[in-house]
């Protein structure tokens, strides 16, 4: 059976994921679980699974717009 990833993943990206997660101790995880809630430009929820495909795609076209937006800013 071959296995299906996401967009831009693969086998190799998956293991170092994996090993990076198998390797932290408790207080490495705790902080960069810390870390990743500090951040004030992002934000953790509970979305029903039913409504994620929605959540990626407007994800996906707020990423595109800033994108576009700091292609122009690069060219000015």
């Amino acid at each position: 059976m071959k296995s299906k990833f996401p967009k831009g993943w693969d086998e190799k990206r998956v293991r170092i994921v994996l090993s990076h997660y198998e390797e932290q101790n408790e207080d490495e995880a705790e902080a960069e679980d810390e870390a990743a809630f500090k951040n004030r430009k992002k934000t953790a929820m509970e979305v029903p699974i039913q409504l994620v495909s929605k959540v990626r795609e407007l994800i996906a076209k707020h990423q595109a717009i800033r994108n576009a937006e700091t292609t122009v800013d690069n060219t000015s």
